[in-house]
């Protein structure tokens, strides 16, 4: 149904006249007759008779009416739910126990009038075709892999540097110890099994790999985080690493240790990434927000690969 010829109607009932909804409009009288005819041919009916004075509803323009209205309330409603400013901030932060999904708490603390979604995408690509299409506003990723530059238009920003730990269980041949360096690693076996090859996260790790001669193991199955802290738990002879700022939920009996990586400390660079010409007025709060809060970034004694954007 044509909107534009029910918006035609509701102002020609209200008026009682084809011109003065012409003048409403900006548009013909010859017009507006066009458009209530087109409009009773869809509908099957006569809407208005002509009188000396103008024109009234029939019976058939009565029952419309308060349709009519309410095709016009539901269309504005449609549009202002994707109207930038509007409709929620979408922001993609991968993991819901993650460092990027604690800074969003941390945004919608300073800025509560902010209507949020948070939604989890898989990797860069997804995120990166998401923004572009419109499907969410911003997403927080370890940017760019290599081979995969970003496209000129999606920016990004770095925005924290998350140090690693190494979470043992409590027969760990580590897990008394106050610190380890990343060469005290060599030797021990990692098991991260959400590692999924081709994305950024584990160009991230073999690169880690790759710099300093560790043992991370990928297999298996990835039942979440809460399996994995088990399994940790119960084998001496594993060990992962945990991001500072994940949030776990670590049962009392488990006896789990964090331990600090040193020299150098392994960062995981988060970054920002939005389209450019993307107009919500929340997103750039979100950018302020994180540009007061932001710290850490390329600080002495720490490690990212070389790929990563710079601060």
């Amino acid at each position: 149904m044509d909107l534009d010829a029910v918006r035609t109607f509701l102002l020609a009932a209200e008026a009682g006249q084809f011109q003065e909804a012409a003048a409403e409009l900006a548009v013909t009288q010859q017009a507006v007759s066009k458009r209530i005819a087109a409009l009773e041919r869809t509908l099957g009916v006569r809407l208005f008779t002509r009188t000396p004075r103008g024109v009234e509803l029939t019976i058939d323009g009565q029952a419309f009416l308060p349709h009519a209205r309410e095709l016009l309330r539901a269309a504005d409603r449609a549009a202002a739910s994707v109207r930038p400013g509007r409709r929620p901030l979408r922001v993609d932060v991968i993991n819901l126990r993650g460092a990027t999904s604690g800074l969003m708490r941390g945004f919608h603390r300073a800025h509560p009038g902010i209507d949020l979604d948070v939604v989890k995408l898989f990797d860069v690509g997804t995120a990166v075709a998401a923004l572009r299409s419109g499907e969410i506003d911003a997403s927080f990723r370890a940017v760019a892999a290599p081979g995969r530059p970003l496209p000129d238009d999606i920016a990004s920003v770095r925005v924290l540097d998350e140090p690693l730990h190494l979470l043992t269980g409590p027969a760990h041949a580590l897990a008394g110890a106050r610190s380890v360096t990343l060469a005290g690693l060599a030797g021990h076996r990692i098991w991260m099994p959400g590692i999924v090859p081709g994305t950024e996260w584990a160009a991230y790790y073999d690169d880690l790999v790759a710099a300093f001669g560790l043992t991370i193991e990928a297999t298996g199955p990835n039942f979440g985080s809460d399996a994995l802290l088990d399994t940790v738990a119960d084998t001496p002879a594993l060990a992962t690493f945990m991001g500072d700022h994940t949030r776990l939920v670590r049962p009392a009996g488990h006896g789990l240790r964090r331990i600090p990586v040193t020299d150098p400390t392994p960062v995981y660079p988060h970054a920002l990434l939005w389209h450019r010409d993307n107009p919500h007025p929340a997103l750039a709060a979100l950018r302020a927000h994180l540009a007061a809060t932001a710290a850490g970034h390329a600080a002495a004694g720490t490690w990212t690969p070389d790929w990563v954007i710079p601060r």
